[in-house]
């Protein structure tokens, strides 16, 4: 079965579709509807994008002239820190001159790493990795204008201005993004597809456009390519039972205007092969409707692929993927800093949490457990304690009534957590003391899921794959539904994440684990 990978590989095929009703408006009314909200959405970020860089700018000379330049005084130590000379040296009207053109080449940046391509707002990682690219990429510039020249004054930008203003942005990005989704719960801004494709691809990516795209996008139908079985229908009907399922592609364009369709999403190889595809596009063009091509290339994500057209010839390159290297050397840092950082911060947590457990039932504070790591190396995973002392020995009375996917052990109303153990695992505080773990080096923040070597042995396939690199103290298992989740999705988010992971798709995580942690699901 075709997978859809992080980021579908689109191609323009007329203009950008729109979404309507299929009886209120006609099809041009639609597609100019559709884009109306996305262009009116992208000039809001752009104002909010100038606004935000406009105020971060403007620090520099707000930190001087509020008459901070006195001996001792603040601007005095940021002209130490940055060796820049302050404002009094340098001058106002230099000093406006310069936060104008930090300002310029920084929307220059954003709009340059397309920070806001129709293809990256709104949904997954990419518009907040383009942010920080960007400004990471006119920090290095203006550092090494700083360096060559003489004391221009530029540095302090950099050591207050672009920190500021990123964090800024990636939080306004944040704040448009919520409140898009508002939209989308109410049936505004949303795209609306119709999936074609044979029945074997068909229902997966209808469950996974329905799941895991925020309500970015809506399937308003299904057109099989070929023939249909009863267990694909009951798939798609699974996930929607009043979806349209349409026979046969040869009236695709009158689906498309009756549906209200704006694009029409491939689910992997058609019958006809890529000339079927390349027909489809040119039918497709009279209605300006857009095709979206979904990879058949399983656990790869967008990071990985880069394209590479060879006269006419679009060549998809992958990387393979990287288990060693300086990209691990950063993950390790910053499972230090992290790490130490929360033992530091959670200690009186810690405290409280201990006390409650030591009041609440016999037993220690900390459950120690033998998890399978890194390369298959066993290690001593910590938790507090959220079951009755013998635990352990009480599983085998408990086996028969397994609720866990596969060879994972789990029971809603297990009988051996106690009262406060349940509250634990509800927010999943018990997983606290594992960043010990990380400190050690066992652990990752963020991995694949730290399994029991009673599950490893149950591995099959390519799930060993899991073990390539360190387990998380969160992750996209823990993120996407934790024990609601089937065997075979939890196996397919792990191995995404070893082969795909990255600094920014870690701290994207790290941000939805608090969310998962204040509004808990999966998780007893």
């Amino acid at each position: 079965m075709t997978q859809l990978s992080d980021r579908m590989s689109s191609t323009q095929v007329g203009s950008r579709a729109v979404r309507s009703a299929p009886a209120a408006r006609p099809v041009a009314r639609r597609k100019a509807t559709a884009i109306d909200w996305r262009n009116r959405y992208r000039r809001r970020l752009l104002a909010t994008d100038m606004l935000l860089i406009t105020i971060a700018v403007s620090i520099p000379g707000a930190v001087f002239s509020l008459g901070m330049t006195t001996t001792g005084g603040f601007g005095e130590y940021v002209s130490r820190v940055s060796g820049s000379a302050s404002v009094q040296d340098v001058g106002p009207l230099r000093t406006a001159l310069l936060a104008a053109a930090v300002a310029m080449c920084w929307l220059v940046s954003l709009q340059l790493f397309q920070s806001r391509a129709a293809g990256r707002i709104a949904i997954g990682v990419f518009e907040y990795k383009a942010v920080v690219d960007a400004t990471s990429a006119l920090a290095g510039f203006l550092a090494v204008i700083a360096l060559l020249g003489t004391d221009t004054g530029l540095r302090v930008f950099v050591v207050l201005s672009l920190p500021t203003g990123l964090l800024a942005l990636l939080l306004g990005r944040w704040g448009w993004r919520r409140w898009l989704q508002t939209q989308r719960t109410l049936g505004h801004a949303l795209s609306d597809v119709l999936v074609y494709g044979q029945a074997r691809d068909t229902p997966y990516v209808v469950r996974q456009l329905a799941k895991k795209t925020g309500a970015a996008y809506r399937v308003v139908g299904v057109v099989v390519d070929g023939d249909l079985d009863a267990d694909a229908e009951s798939l798609i009907r699974a996930t929607s039972p009043t979806l349209p399922i349409i026979r046969g592609g040869a009236g695709i364009e009158n689906s498309v205007s009756q549906l209200g369709a704006d694009a029409v999403v491939i689910a992997g190889a058609l019958q006809g092969g890529q000339r079927a595809i390349q027909d489809l596009g040119w039918r497709l063009e009279r209605a300006r409707t857009e095709v979206i091509l979904v990879s058949s290339l399983t656990n790869v994500a967008g990071p990985r692929i880069s394209m590479r057209p060879v006269e006419g010839l679009p060549l998809m390159h992958v990387e393979l993927p990287t288990f060693t290297g300086l990209r691990h050397v950063v993950k390790r840092a910053m499972d230090l800093a992290v790490s130490s950082i929360a033992l530091l911060l959670l200690s009186p947590v810690f405290l409280l949490i201990g006390l409650l457990i030591s009041r609440d039932s016999r037993g220690g504070v900390f459950f120690k457990q033998e998890r399978t790591g890194r390369n298959g190396q066993a290690f001593s995973m910590y938790k507090f304690r959220s079951m009755v002392e013998t635990a352990e020995q009480d599983l085998g009375d408990l086996t028969d009534l397994n609720e866990g996917a596969g060879p994972l052990f789990k029971l809603r109303h297990d009988p051996r957590v106690t009262r406060i153990g349940r509250w634990l695992r509800k927010y999943s505080l018990d997983e606290l003391p594992q960043f010990y773990n990380v400190l050690k080096g066992d652990m990752s923040v963020v991995g694949p899921r730290p399994p029991l070597p009673v599950e490893v042995e149950a591995y099959e396939g390519h799930t060993y794959r899991r073990l390539y690199i360190k387990p998380g103290v969160t992750g996209l298992w823990q993120v996407n539904g934790r024990s609601d989740l089937d065997w075979e999705e939890s196996v397919r988010l792990d191995l995404y994440y070893v082969e795909n992971w990255s600094v920014t798709g870690d701290l994207m995580i790290i941000w939805r684990t608090f969310k998962v942690m204040v509004s808990p699901a999966g998780a007893y």
